[in-house]
């Protein structure tokens, strides 16, 4: 598929007529011009869908029509804000993610993310994870298949081509790729409680913070939980989110009476003080195992990444019961 020009990038002023080849179907239009037009607004991209200048095919399109190979597809003249440099990949944040890879072949990455590290630049910051991977591998196509909130570490999958984010995504939306997740939470978790299905609805406050609550109008989501050890002071519980809401297995734990320790929206201060206390400085909430069938040679595999040596020591100060 033919790439735009630095200069086209600056002020694109001429109509585009881009192909769509085998590895670009599958996708959604607005998605597509996200990738193609950086540094375009949302805001313009879905004007310009329904105003109908983007034409597929020579037909209007809605936002949400699947590219197929062969569309030829037209994107009108937009200003497009000039492209910026990426983080220096010798930075120690950027240099070090090096180390925290997991797993990683010829078509993925899997790399244990820090926690306080977002997955993405904007909303006032420079550059996150996957800009810092680019940046460090010199390799643009690289591309988030899913996400996870900055206080929370452990594996996050990046996919090395279109294809490949493609085949990911529909496991995601099929529910086919299982995750595990490790957290901390208040109180002794009852055996009994081995799922919260609470459906959860977002907003976003005054503030413009985004915070989610269970409500009745919201979308169904699940978590199911296990038991992983007792402690006098809490419980380490293993979480599986069924769904993928925003904030759900910190809302989920929080609507079952067990929220999780370092919680500065779900939290519970005493407890978060009593953990604080014992040198736990960040959200415990760790994503700890991916499996998924590899889209390349279609054998399932697990990949995990460990606790950081913060968890792993607070958990050493708890009392086992």
């Amino acid at each position: 598929m033919r790439a735009m020009t630095d200069t086209q990038q600056t002020t694109q002023q001429q109509v585009q007529w881009l192909h769509i080849d085998e590895d670009m179907a599958g996708q959604r239009i607005d998605n597509f011009l996200r990738t193609q037009l950086k540094g375009v607004p949302k805001s313009m991209i879905y004007r310009i869908l329904r105003k109908g200048e983007v034409r597929v095919n020579k037909k209007r399109i809605k936002p949400d029509y699947k590219l197929q190979a062969g569309d030829e597809v037209r994107v009108p003249p937009v200003r497009v804000a000039p492209k910026t440099e990426g983080p220096n990949p010798n930075l120690n944040i950027v240099s070090q993610l090096d180390s925290r890879i997991v797993f990683e072949d010829d078509a993925l990455i899997v790399v244990n993310k820090p926690a306080g590290m977002a997955v993405h630049g904007g909303s006032g910051l420079s550059f996150g994870l996957i800009e810092a991977l680019r940046s460090l591998r010199g390799d643009d196509s690289l591309e988030l298949v899913h996400r996870l909130d900055r206080e929370t570490s452990g594996c996050l999958l990046v996919a090395k081509t279109r294809g490949v984010l493609r085949g990911l995504n529909a496991q995601l939306r099929d529910k086919d790729m299982k995750k595990i997740y490790v957290a901390l939470v208040a109180g002794e978790w009852s055996k009994l409680d081995r799922a919260v299905k609470a459906p959860l609805k977002k907003q976003v406050l005054q503030s413009g913070e985004r915070m989610v609550r269970v409500d009745g109008e919201g979308k169904a989501s699940e978590t199911r939980f296990k038991i992983r050890q007792r402690f006098a002071e809490g419980t380490l519980v293993q979480a599986s989110p069924v769904t993928g809401r925003t904030h759900q297995i910190r809302v989920h734990s929080q609507a079952a009476g067990h929220p999780i320790a370092m919680d500065d929206k779900y939290g519970d201060e005493a407890f978060s003080h009593q953990m604080q206390q014992l040198g736990l400085s960040r959200l415990f909430l760790h994503a700890e195992t991916l499996s998924f069938t590899h889209p390349k040679t279609q054998q399932w595999l697990t990949v995990s990444a460990p606790l950081d040596t913060e968890l792993l020591s607070v958990l050493d100060k708890l009392t086992k019961i």
